[in-house]
């Protein structure tokens, strides 16, 4: 009976997928913006709010500052210290999550929707985001940890390259700027504090809500959580990266493997190149077996057990990447063989059978990015954060199939610079 259920729910959530996702947006009357999915399929509440508070916000000199305090909101809010906020929370089996990326700072929330369980959930989640209590005792046990993890993340290849790569994308932006043992030392509760207070407000905020809730009852509860914060204003995004000139960076290691990154800053969210850019990567090198860098760097030639490419459009210009690990006597022929690929892809595109394929797997896939709350969560979440269309699930699929062989030349042509392009290695010989 059980297995017969949890089959049941899984073909209505999967029939609604299907259906479209119908996203209600409206501003709060403490003005932050608030999108809302009702979904009864479950008797589950998901609640996201997301500030523009990444670590492209971080002070000059203080890399680090905004995913240290993003780590810090849920230890220890209001009334409530840390060991307060995870025993009620498994009390009413809900729970928080989120975390900070480049472009911004998040807190979820999920809790059963019946008022008794969702109240109390609720509560925690407004003292975490509006009245963190930055101790510090724990705040220095924090940042001992996070340095910990950085002085670690140094002696591994792959970090060093990730590292690497980005500053040589950005090197005049704040996506290109790193937090380390440093930079993180010279931060102290007051920094939290300045930061929280400048970019946790309700202008600076995006409130998405999925779940078992009437409009009113969601309306109610987003301007619950924006009343609980300061008003404040919009954070102000710096000057757009400028694109990098050619450069090559090799970097000694005494690891086996090399690391290899390709890429540049390449589109930012929104952008109507993205389509054409999704659907010819697919060939290019994010179909996994299928695509063009697996077949010629690996299957032919070994020189790989993985290899990939893909765009992640941010708040401004986000990055095309290509990546892959070899043996580090291998690395030359591999990237020899990986910027051949790229290259003859930027001349000739896919072909008319290689976009058919692609736009099978993308439109057929897509019902999965659907088929739970938390799915439908972070995509509305992303809808609303980055300011896309609200029909922008709905058009999904239609977006993708009206893409030709031409549109994905003329993008990758736009988008991807042979002279712009930057290369990191490590441990490569």
């Amino acid at each position: 009976m059980k297995r017969l259920l949890t089959v049941a729910i899984a073909l209505l959530i999967s029939q609604a997928a299907l259906a479209g996702v119908k996203i209600e947006h409206w501003v709060s009357p403490s003005g932050a913006r608030v999108y809302f999915v009702e979904s009864r399929v479950l008797p589950m509440l998901d609640v996201q709010i997301d500030f523009a508070a990444g670590s492209m916000f971080d002070p000059a000199g203080k890399s680090g500052l905004a995913a240290l305090t993003r780590g810090a909101l849920d230890l220890g809010a209001g009334k409530f210290d840390e060991t307060a906020i995870a025993e009620q929370m498994a009390d009413i089996g809900a729970s928080l999550g989120g975390g900070a990326d480049t472009d911004r700072a998040s807190v979820s929330l999920r809790t059963l929707s019946a008022t008794d369980k969702r109240e109390p959930a609720l509560a925690i989640l407004k003292a975490v985001v509006h009245a963190p209590l930055f101790d510090s005792a724990i705040f220095e046990r924090e940042k001992a940890r996070t340095i910990a993890s950085l002085k670690e993340a140094m002696t591994r290849p792959d970090s060093i390259a990730g590292k690497a790569f980005w500053a040589a994308m950005y090197p005049n932006h704040p996506y290109g700027r790193q937090a380390t043992p440093e930079s993180v030392a010279a931060l102290n509760p007051d920094d939290l504090a300045a930061f929280h207070a400048r970019y946790y407000t309700a202008a600076n905020a995006s409130i998405t809500l999925v779940g078992d809730l009437s409009r009113a009852d969601a309306e109610k509860i987003a301007e619950g959580i924006a009343a609980s914060l300061p008003k404040g204003v919009a954070a102000t995004l710096p000057d757009a990266p400028q694109l990098p000139k050619w450069s090559m960076t090799q970097l000694a290691h005494p690891a086996s493997q090399a690391h290899v990154y390709i890429g540049l800053p390449a589109i930012e969210r929104g952008n109507p190149d993205f389509f054409p850019l999704l659907v010819g990567n697919y060939t290019l090198g994010g179909g996994g077996f299928v695509s063009r860098l697996m077949k010629e760097v690996r299957d032919k030639r070994g020189y790989a057990y993985s290899v990939y490419s893909y765009f992640a459009p941010l708040k401004q210009t986000g990055p095309f990447q290509i990546g892959l690990q070899t043996k580090r006597s291998q690395a030359k022929d591999a990237l020899k063989v990986t910027r051949e690929v790229l290259s003859g892809f930027l001349k000739d595109g896919p072909s008319e059978e290689e976009l058919a394929a692609a736009k099978a797997n993308l439109t057929g896939s897509f019902p999965l990015r659907l088929d739970s709350n938390k799915k439908i969560l972070e995509n509305v979440a992303n809808i609303g954060f980055y300011g896309l269309p609200l029909d922008y699930l709905d058009q999904y699929q239609a977006k993708v199939q009206a893409v030709t062989t031409d549109d994905i030349r003329k993008a990758f042509a736009r988008r991807v610079r042979p002279d712009n392009i930057i290369t990191v290695t490590v441990a490569a010989d």
